[in-house]
């Protein structure tokens, strides 16, 4: 009598890319938790892409750093913390220089090619890793190269994270509230030193392209003017301007948000370093600039204040764990539904989930119209009835 075959556990890959944010850990824990209720095995992939990339079918054994069965019990207490317990990385296995692949793959390259695509490689990986399904949680680049994945016919259902809020399609993703929480309550603090040296401060937030960490925070801390990714600024003008707040202002002092993405009319954004995998180059230094110039125009001191990473360490606000539980939930529902290719959402403040290729057919940013005064540098919301709760 032959030996029955034991029927393989359906397997889902979860990975976190790009960077990190609150609410990550929470999500995660969801996954787990919820595919174990389910009888669905989980691993994780370790430092986003990079950790499928790195994985060798052919010695599995060297690629034990890369790829983790997690289980409720090696999760249990993460949530409690920020950050990202798989680790994450900026890797896009579809433009791989030479120098950052591993060597076992180093002989893909052909004569005369700087950059190759294992995207191939990635899913000979997963199969040999017995996946059903990745799911990756990131912003627009992680995502990007999920879709890639779909696109090739492996199973993905994606999960939305950044900062910035600005992945198309959804009018949330995970991170974005308390980053927002955090900027507000730095603005606060930093009030009390510029108001005792009766200063003008210069807060850096982060936002590429997008402003709408820079407006959200500027709307809700009461700031005076406020700079954003998508409208180029004159600096005499808001020299001008923030003159003005100054000595209407008892305490003789004024408070000036500006996205790290912002651009003075005629320049480019401040950049430095390389390109990462996607393209990018480290963004930051607008707001000492502009700090600067600021003093240079008015004879005022400034206080410059880039915020940056303390906008997304620390744990989630309760927002974030919210909707960081909710999206988990939801992937696992489309799992066992076999609906792939999709991005949990929010829209219209529900919850539903949407073809992931939409993250490619637009560009998320603010209104200009009905958020934003292009004349007084700040924001200027017309109405909120109809609009998301984080207006965008």
């Amino acid at each position: 009598m032959g030996q029955k075959k034991v029927k393989k556990k359906p397997t889902i890959a979860i990975l976190t890319g790009g960077g990190d944010v609150p609410g990550l850990n929470p999500c995660i824990k969801a996954l787990v938790y919820r595919a174990a209720s389910e009888g669905i095995r989980v691993l994780g992939i370790r430092r986003g892409w990079a950790g499928i990339l790195e994985y060798n079918p052919a010695d599995p054994e060297t690629s034990g750093n890369h790829i983790q069965e997690l289980v409720p019990a090696e999760v249990r207490t993460i949530d409690r913390s920020g950050g990202t317990c798989l680790h994450t990385s900026r890797t896009n296995p579809s433009v791989v220089k030479k120098e950052n692949t591993p060597d076992f793959l180093k002989d893909a390259f052909n004569k005369g090619e700087d950059t190759h695509d294992f995207t191939s490689h990635c899913i000979k990986g997963l199969e040999h890793l017995d996946v059903d399904a990745v799911i990756p949680i990131g912003g627009d680049d992680t995502l990007s190269f999920a879709e890639r994945l779909h696109s090739k016919r492996f199973p993905v259902i994606a999960i939305p994270k950044t900062m910035d809020n600005d992945v198309f399609g959804t009018d949330y993703c995970i991170g974005f509230s308390t980053a927002v929480t955090r900027g507000v309550g730095f603005i606060h603090a930093l009030r009390t030193c510029t108001g005792s040296h009766e200063r003008i401060a210069v807060i850096e937030l982060f936002g590429r392209y997008c402003g709408e960490t820079s407006l959200i925070s500027a709307y809700l801390a009461g700031v005076d003017r406020a700079i954003i990714s998508e409208v180029p600024f004159e600096p005499e003008k808001l020299a001008r301007l923030i003159m003005e707040d100054k000595r209407a202002n008892p305490k003789n002092y004024v408070m000036v948000t500006i996205s790290e993405g912002a651009k003075i009319i005629g320049g480019e954004m401040f950049q430095s370093g390389e390109c990462d995998a996607y393209g990018h180059r480290r963004l930051g230094g607008v707001g000492e600039e502009t700090g600067t110039i600021l003093k240079k125009l008015t004879g005022q001191d400034v206080l410059n204040q880039r915020i940056s990473y303390l906008m997304r360490s620390g744990s989630p606000d309760s927002l974030d764990l919210m909707v960081a539980v909710n999206f988990a939930n939801m992937a696992i529902d489309l799992f066992l539904k076999n609906a792939f290719g999709r991005l949990v959402a929010l829209s219209n403040g529900n919850y539903t989930d949407i073809p992931l290729s939409t993250i490619t057919t637009g560009q998320k940013r603010v209104d200009i119209r009905e958020l934003y005064d292009i004349e007084e540098y700040r924001p200027k919301v017309r109405h909120v009835s109809g609009k998301p709760m984080f207006l965008y």
